[in-house]
C-alpha cells in the first residue's frame, strides 16, 4: 500500500490536509490538559459499571447468623435446614439480603446464583449490541449516554423486585444495560490522545472501576438492614452523571465523526482540544477523509477472522484463556463471603488490592513480555487460591461461620491482585494480537468469553458455601490452566500494530523466518569458533 492509500498525504497547494493522528501529534498535543479532563470525565462512568457488577456481593450475600425465636427451635443445629419454619429468624433481619428475604437456602440455595449468572449473560449479549451501536450510527458518546440511562432505570426497578424470578430478570436487563459503559468509555478515552498514550489511558478506566469497588462497602454498610436501599442509591448516580457531566462536558470522538463523514464536527472537537491546551490549529487545515482503500480495509468484515486459519486458532486460544480469567477474576470477588471474615472489610481489602494491580500492570506493560506477565499473574493467582484451601473451614456454630485466619485473608488478597493484573493485561494483549480490521471484533469476542466465565462463577460460589475448599481449589486450577494456554500465543512486545490479516500473516511469517536464520547463523558462527580454537 502506497503513502496515499494509507491516508498520510498532506495535500497540495494552500490547503493543508492531515489525518486525525497527525493533527493530535503536531497541533493539539499528544496528551494535554484538555485530553486529561476528557479522559477523567469519561472514565468516571466506570464507577457505575463497578457498582452494578459487584453489588450482589452484599445484596445476595449468605446471612451470617440466625437465632431462635421459639422454644421448639434447637440452638445446637448446625444449619437452619433442620429447623422448623417460624421457629427461627436471621440475626440481621429478613430484609438484609435477597437470600434472607426469599429463603434461598437449603434445597433452594442454587436459586441464589441465578441473578448473578443472568447479569453476566446479559453483559455478554450487551457487549455485542453496544459495540455495533458505538461503531455505527449512534456513536461513542450517545452509546455511553444510553447505557447510563438504561443502567439507572434497571437498577431502580431491581430494588422493587417482588420475587427471585423478577429480580433475576431485572439483573439480566441491568447486565445488558451496563455493558456499554466499559467498552465505549475505553474507546472514547483512547481515541482522543496520541499514539504513545493510548496504552496508559486504556488502563485509567480500571482505576475508576476500582474506585467504584472501594466505595461499594461505604454504600452497603449503612443500608445493611435493607438490600433494596443499596440499589436505589446506586441507581441515582449514573443518572446524575449522564445529565450533568456527560451531555454538557464530554465531546464525541473526532475519529468516529470523521468516519461518519462529519469532518467539520470532528475538526471543531480538535479545535476545542487545542484551545484548552493553549494551541491553535492552522486556518487552512482540513481533515483527510478515509480513502476508499482504507474503507475497504475497515469493511472487510469480521467473518474473515474465522476464515483465516492462524487468526481463528489465535482467537480460540484467547477466548479459552479469557473464559478462565473471567471465571477467576469475578468468581474470587463474589467468593469473598466464603473467607469467614467480615464481608465489608474483606471487600474493601480486595478493592484496595486492585490499585497496585493496575499500577503494576501499567508499569510492567511498558517493558515486559505480555505472555510472560500474563502467565505469571495467572500462576500466582492460581497458587494463592489453592493455598486458601488449607485455611478454609466448613464448621458453623449456631448458624455463624467460624472465624478465618489472617494468613488466609492475606493469601486471598495477593491472589486477587494477581488475577486483576492478568485481567487487565489480557485486554492489552488482545489488542496487540490482531490487526486493525478485526481488532474491535477480537476484543468484543474476548469480553464475551470473560462474561461467559463470569456467568458460571456464581454457581461455584454457592457450592463454596458448603465447601469453601472446593471453590478455592477450582478457581486455582482454572487460573493455572489459563496461564498455560497463553503459552500458545505469540509475544507482542514492541511489535507493530498491523492493518489487515494478510499483512500481519506475511509480516509474522517473515519475522519468523528471519529469527530462524539468525539462530542458524549464530550456530554456524559458534561452530566455526570452536573449530578455530
Amino acid at each position: 500500500m502506497d503513502e496515499e492509500d494509507q491516508g498520510l498525504v498532506k495535500g497540495s497547494g494552500n490547503k493543508l490536509q492531515l489525518t486525525v493522528d497527525e493533527v493530535v501529534e503536531e497541533y493539539v498535543g499528544s496528551f494535554g490538559f484538555s485530553q486529561l479532563v476528557h479522559v477523567f470525565l469519561v472514565s468516571l462512568a466506570w464507577i457505575f459499571d463497578s457498582h452494578n457488577t459487584l453489588v450482589t456481593i452484599f445484596t445476595d450475600a449468605q446471612p451470617q447468623g440466625w437465632k431462635c425465636i421459639s422454644p421448639l427451635c434447637d440452638e445446637n443445629e448446625a444449619s437452619v435446614c433442620g429447623l422448623e419454619p417460624g421457629t427461627w429468624e436471621w440475626a440481621a433481619g429478613n430484609s438484609s439480603s435477597t437470600i434472607a428475604e426469599w429463603g434461598l437456602v437449603c434445597d433452594q440455595k442454587f436459586r441464589a446464583a441465578l441473578p448473578a449468572s443472568l447479569f453476566f449473560l446479559g453483559s455478554l449479549l450487551g457487549s455485542a449490541v453496544y459495540g455495533r451501536l458505538a461503531d455505527g450510527f449512534l456513536g461513542r458518546k450517545r452509546t455511553v449516554l444510553l447505557s447510563c440511562l438504561l443502567t439507572s432505570a434497571t437498577t431502580f426497578l431491581t430494588s422493587l423486585s417482588p420475587n427471585i424470578w423478577i429480580y433475576s430478570l431485572l439483573r439480566f436487563a441491568n447486565g445488558f444495560s451496563r455493558s456499554g459503559i466499559g467498552i465505549c468509555c475505553l474507546v472514547l478515552s483512547t481515541e482522543a490522545v496520541g499514539r504513545k498514550w493510548r496504552g496508559q489511558v486504556g488502563q485509567y478506566g480500571f482505576f475508576f472501576f476500582t474506585a467504584g469497588f472501594l466505595s461499594l462497602p461505604l454504600i452497603a454498610y449503612p443500608t445493611r438492614t435493607c438490600w433494596r436501599n443499596i440499589y436505589k442509591i446506586i441507581s441515582f448516580l449514573p443518572l446524575v452523571y449522564a445529565v450533568f457531566i456527560l451531555v454538557p462536558f464530554v465531546s464525541e470522538s473526532p475519529r468516529w465523526l470523521l468516519v461518519r463523514g462529519r469532518s467539520e464536527e470532528a475538526l471543531d472537537v480538535l479545535k476545542r482540544y487545542a484551545k484548552v491546551n493553549g494551541k491553535k490549529l492552522p486556518p487552512n487545515l482540513s481533515l483527510l477523509e478515509p480513502s476508499s482503500c482504507a474503507n475497504k480495509v475497515a469493511g472487510q468484515g469480521t467473518k474473515n477472522l474465522w476464515n483465516t486459519n492462524w487468526a481463528a486458532k489465535r482467537m480460540a486460544i484467547v477466548m479459552i484463556t479469557g473464559f478462565g480469567v473471567g471465571f477467576v477474576y469475578y468468581g474470587v470477588q463474589l467468593n469473598v463471603e466464603n473467607l469467614n471474615f467480615n464481608l465489608y472489610f474483606t471487600v474493601a481489602i480486595n478493592a484496595m488490592m486492585e490499585i497496585p494491580a493496575v499500577f503494576i500492570g501499567s508499569v510492567l506493560l511498558s517493558f515486559t513480555n505480555r505472555r510472560l506477565l500474563f502467565s505469571l499473574s495467572a500462576y500466582i493467582a492460581g497458587i494463592s487460591c489453592i493455598l486458601c484451601t488449607i485455611f478454609s473451614s466448613t464448621s458453623h456454630k449456631k448458624g455463624n461461620q467460624s472465624k478465618g485466619s489472617l494468613a488466609q485473608l492475606t493469601i486471598e488478597a495477593i491472589g486477587f491482585m494477581a488475577a486483576s493484573t492478568a485481567f487487565d493485561v489480557m485486554y492489552v494483549y488482545c489488542v496487540e494480537l490482531f490487526p486493525t480490521n478485526v481488532r474491535n471484533f477480537a476484543v468484543s469476542m474476548l469480553r464475551q468469553a470473560l462474561m461467559l466465565g463470569a456467568s458460571i462463577a456464581p454457581l461455584l460460589v454457592v457450592v463454596g458455601r458448603l465447601s469453601p475448599s472446593l471453590s478455592f481449589l477450582v478457581f486455582g486450577v482454572l487460573s493455572i490452566f489459563s496461564g498455560m494456554t497463553s503459552l500458545w500465543l505469540p509475544e507482542t512486545l514492541n511489535s507493530p500494530l498491523y492493518e489487515t490479516l494478510d499483512q500481519q500473516e506475511e509480516e509474522e511469517k517473515f519475522n519468523t523466518i528471519s529469527d530462524d536464520m539468525e539462530i542458524e547463523l549464530g550456530k554456524e558462527i559458534s561452530n566455526t569458533s570452536v573449530f578455530t580454537i
